[in-house]
């Protein structure tokens, strides 16, 4: 316990100390992320840490994190440590007890449905062959647009390359003034085909998110009358659910995101070359837009290949995650890690009660206390 202190405390002080903008998602994604590392394998974690300079493993781990954020608000440091600390050590209190609840509330629907088995298996049955249907069209929708966006920007920019590379032999003897509107309009086009892509691929979080709360509402319903005399704790264990299937969501967002400013980095580049080649000679410029021609097909292939399956993947995801709920519900359960969704679900919610009270006035100085957890 001291060493998970002490690692996030370094770390706390590695991205305060540059004055970064934090957001509640980073500071809960930082301490679920040692959380489960130091509870899952304590002692490999421990022999890692002593093995290696700490100081540098987190400045790593919160770059790749929060990256090079610009201004942090004063004050925030005496505040922040001290929470995570406090949060850090109030997680390792609750896992066993919040454990113990899940697998107590389990048996106790489990015993309810056990004569109800058949319905309760149609029912979900049902249910998932609905999430199918009603997923499918943002899977679809997805692999359309990724195909009609790319081939959209291909047509775009590969003929205005082309026009660029006949008119540098057309006007040899005036190159640059020839070429530099050209080469202005190139980074234009491409600048404005990547917002048109990320405004087209970027998933509907929020319509996806209410596609969830639709479909787990009809099962509710559907249980109800299976749970009669339990009907609080199944909704309890089906909001735990929902978190899942709802950071699914998120994560789906943050993939595709993440691909398309990966494509634009890696393309931006080339069009920058190409303009300042133009003050070059010929055979330089020339070089330079067969380097983006060939580029610009690879990487939207690329682009294009990994990111159409995302959509189907998102669903098979979604129906795995129900048909464990399923399971877990049934006579086979096994040991089960639900309540690792409660106890992360639980943390976001106080770091994110947490991060708002740092916007309102008060005293810099003054850590901020920890709220108390509930008891089951």
């Amino acid at each position: 316990m001291f060493l998970k202190a002490a690692v996030l405390t370094l770390a706390l002080v590695a991205i305060t100390g540059t004055r970064a903008e934090v957001t509640s998602d980073q500071v809960a994604n930082v301490v679920w992320d040692y959380f489960t590392q130091l509870s899952n394998n304590a002692k490999e974690a421990v022999e890692q840490f002593q093995k290696t300079d700490v100081t540098q493993q987190l400045s790593t781990l919160f770059q790749d994190k929060l990256g090079d954020a610009s201004t942090y608000a004063d004050g925030v440091h005496n505040k922040l440590v001290p929470f995570v600390v406090q949060l850090s050590g109030h997680l390792a209190q609750e896992t066993e007890r919040v454990k113990e609840e899940i697998k107590k509330e389990l048996e106790d629907l489990r015993d309810r449905m056990m004569p109800h088995a058949n319905k309760v298996t149609q029912t979900f049955g049902e249910n998932m062959q609905k999430l199918q249907e009603h997923l499918k069209p943002y899977a679809v929708d997805l692999q359309d647009q990724i195909n009609t966006q790319t081939q959209e920007m291909k047509l775009q920019l590969t003929p205005y390359i082309q026009r660029m590379q006949t008119t540098i032999k057309e006007n040899m003897d005036n190159l640059h003034t020839s070429m530099m509107p050209l080469a202005t309009n190139l980074k234009d086009k491409f600048n404005r085909n990547m917002e048109e892509l990320k405004g087209h691929l970027t998933p509907r979080a929020n319509e996806l998110k209410a596609t969830i709360d639709q479909n787990l509402e009809d099962l509710r319903r559907s249980l109800a009358p299976l749970t009669v005399g339990v009907q609080e704790k199944l909704n309890h264990q089906m909001e735990g659910l929902a978190f899942q299937m709802k950071k699914n969501a998120e994560e789906l967002q943050t993939k595709v995101s993440a691909k398309i400013d990966q494509l634009q980095k890696n393309l931006a580049p080339l069009m920058e070359d190409v303009q300042s080649k133009v003050k070059g000679n010929t055979e330089g410029l020339q070089k330079s837009l067969e380097d983006l021609n060939r580029q610009l097909e690879q990487q939207v292939e690329e682009f294009r290949r990994t990111v159409e399956p995302m959509g189907e993947m998102f669903n098979k995801a979604l129906v795995q995650q129900l048909e464990q709920f399923r399971q877990q519900l049934g006579p086979n359960s096994g040991e089960v890690e639900s309540h690792l969704s409660f106890l992360e679900k639980s943390l976001r919610e106080k770091v994110n009660s947490f991060m708002s009270t740092l916007e309102k006035k008060g005293s810099p100085d003054q850590p901020q206390a920890l709220p108390l957890p509930e008891q089951a």
